[in-house]
């Protein structure tokens, strides 16, 4: 009895050896390589002829709360849109988009507090594909100055595709996202036909170059591909306690 005794807490002491560590946030979280530092130029993006103006410095009317669709809440006032502190949520474009070249330009306050994820923290999500988090995420961050994981800093496919420079401007200045999305197609069965790509000018300097992505941005875990056709594009509250970032002069081009 004593043998067979051992030998049960040994095979279960082994078992317990062999489980696997729950995943955690830093699993997937990546510090090196650093991206380089450069200096971008000043110019002024004005939406081109065939662009759907989707922020016009004067309304929301082009945007819906993501969590139960009724009319966008942000701050409104001299032109540009502010995350709402008191609750507004996450917003999306009502319209659905597949694939499309996007202008975003985007504006961290001077007085910002805080380090690392909690500095700015926002988000454009390129196809918004369900409520709160879901969907493929480009990073918006202060990342003046300001250490993180490079797959999480401004410029980056969040979790995803580190940049390929670092062209923040200081807090306080406008920084601009150009954006050139190609959404991914599924099969019948809802397995991968082709992936999705972005192309990315960061203050008119390229930070991801026709990257492919991996799936959906997930906090915790590895990217995943969900079926869908068109989706909205959405702007991230983040929700951490630093002061609220800024957006003006959002276009958009259709690509067929």
């Amino acid at each position: 009895m004593r043998i067979l005794t051992l030998a049960l807490l040994a095979t279960t002491t082994a078992l317990y050896a062999q489980a696997p560590a729950a995943p955690k946030h830093q699993d997937t979280e990546v510090y090196e390589p650093v991206p380089p530092i450069v200096t971008p130029g000043a110019t002024p993006f004005a939406p081109p002829s065939d662009a759907i103006v989707l922020f016009d410095g004067k309304s929301l009317d082009q945007w819906v709360t993501t969590k139960d669709k009724s009319p966008a809440t942000w701050v409104v006032a001299d032109g540009i849109m502010t995350v709402n502190k008191n609750g507004g949520g996450n917003i999306e474009t009502k319209r659905s988009f597949k694939n499309y070249q996007l202008h975003v330009e985007w504006r961290v306050p001077t007085n910002i507090t805080g380090s690392d994820q909690a500095r700015g923290n926002s988000g454009v999500f390129l196809a918004s594909t369900g409520i709160g988090d879901a969907g493929y995420e480009l990073q918006v961050l202060d990342s003046y100055n300001n250490k993180t994981y490079v797959n999480g800093q401004a410029g980056s496919i969040y979790k995803q595709g580190i940049p390929l420079a670092n062209p923040n401007r200081k807090p306080g200045e406008w920084q601009t996202y150009d954006i050139v999305w190609t959404a991914p197609i599924f099969n019948e069965d809802g397995s991968v036909k082709t992936p999705a790509y972005a192309t990315v000018l960061f203050n008119g300097i390229i930070v991801q170059n026709h990257f492919e992505l991996k799936g959906e941005t997930l906090y915790i875990g590895q990217p995943v591909y969900k079926k869908y056709d068109t989706a909205p594009i959405k702007l991230q509250a983040h929700g951490d306690k630093s002061e609220p970032i800024s957006f003006r002069n959002i276009w958009i081009r259709d690509l067929k």
